[in-house]
């Protein structure tokens, strides 16, 4: 892929760790930033590369995003209400539409042109996959690099949306551990994966015009620990990894009897050690199953995830690749920091 060109429409935040280059860059991609289901006509923060962000549902239902400062004096909409159609700042009452336009000065009720240095800076909302996607600078859909989860809705395919993770670490520390597939038989042994089986058998992986895609065969069930008897004698995992940089992926496992789950990983670099990380998921089998036990087994996984990147140094994921060790099993993340950096982002960037 080639370095992504850089468009200003404002500054990096003061007091953001990222790299002012990197930053701009990473600015230009799309980014989850909320569950659907969690949007209301009460005002809430999110953060997206430490710019805070005022996530609202207007009463027709539309669901907007905005720049979580009012530009008359400063105060976070976030403290304000929606009305109608309207967001209201909560010092002064003034009135903004859906365009992000002020349309309402109580101070000065005879106004009736308002400047635009009174608007809104507003953010795209692309709604997929149960979440809520936007972009700090980019503004052509047709160009973001979004994974394709193509079972979400499909009728054979039940979406699962459990809750979000927050992780004290690089999302991209985050997403190269969600590739990595020499870590199971010591992380996840608890809950899946067996400390006496750690062979990484060979595998391929290939760049894509989206990021890359490997192939990974192993004997390793992906069953938890009490449901391994389900697994067929013999039975070898197929799992597929495709990864679209920066920070998401999906990991597709094919289990027994022609079953296929998909788990997107998708992280929102919240600043440059905080990561929310969304992790749809679908599945063709035991579709009426018990959604608790999918969000506690998948609470699980990520929390043993967890604790290794919030715990690397350095935080930043070195792009040198002469900075760290690496052995065969590590050919995915070492193609994965190789096409980060040439995008251009830094060769030891905060992320």
């Amino acid at each position: 892929m080639n370095a992504i060109p850089v468009l200003n429409l404002f500054s990096q935040p003061h007091g953001s760790d990222f790299d002012p280059t990197d930053w701009n860059i990473l600015a230009q991609q799309w980014y989850p930033v909320a569950r659907i289901q969690d949007v209301t006509d009460k005002p809430q923060q999110v953060i997206l590369l430490d710019v805070k962000m005022a996530l609202y549902k207007t009463e027709s239902g539309s669901i907007h995003l905005v720049r979580d400062i009012c530009p008359h004096r400063g105060v976070p909409l976030t403290k304000g209400w929606v009305k109608g159609e309207d967001l209201v700042c909560p010092y002064h009452g003034l009135h903004y539409n859906t365009d992000g336009k002020c349309v309402k000065i109580p101070a000065q009720p005879e106004l009736t042109q308002i400047s635009d240095r009174f608007s809104l800076t507003k953010f795209p909302v692309v709604l997929r996959y149960g979440l809520i996607w936007t972009s700090l600078f980019g503004r052509n859909v047709t160009d973001a690099n979004f994974p394709n989860l193509d079972t979400w809705d499909n009728g054979e395919h039940q979406a699962i949306l459990p809750p979000y993770v927050d992780i004290g670490g690089s999302s991209g520390r985050q997403l190269e551990g969600f590739i990595d597939v020499a870590h199971f038989a010591w992380v996840h042994s608890a809950s899946f994966a067996d400390a006496d089986n750690p062979v990484v058998q060979k595998y391929s992986t290939v760049r894509t015009d989206y990021g890359l895609h490997t192939e990974y065969v192993s004997d390793v069930s992906n069953y938890p620990h009490g449901m391994q008897h389900l697994a067929p004698e013999g039975f070898l995992w197929k799992r597929v990894f495709d990864v679209y940089p920066p920070f998401s992926a999906i990991l597709t496992i094919y289990f027994p009897e022609n079953g296929v789950l998909k788990i997107l990983n998708a992280c929102c670099p919240v600043s440059h050690n905080k990561t929310r990380l969304f992790v749809p998921l679908t599945r063709n089998f035991d579709t009426t199953g018990d959604l608790e036990a999918v969000y506690a087994f998948n609470a699980q996984i990520f929390a043993e995830d967890q604790d290794m990147v919030e715990s690397q140094k350095p935080e930043e994921l070195p792009l040198d690749i002469s900075m760290e060790a690496h052995f065969e099993a590590d050919r995915s993340s070492t193609t994965y920091r190789r096409i980060l950096a040439e995008w251009g982002l830094s060769k030891r960037y905060i992320v």
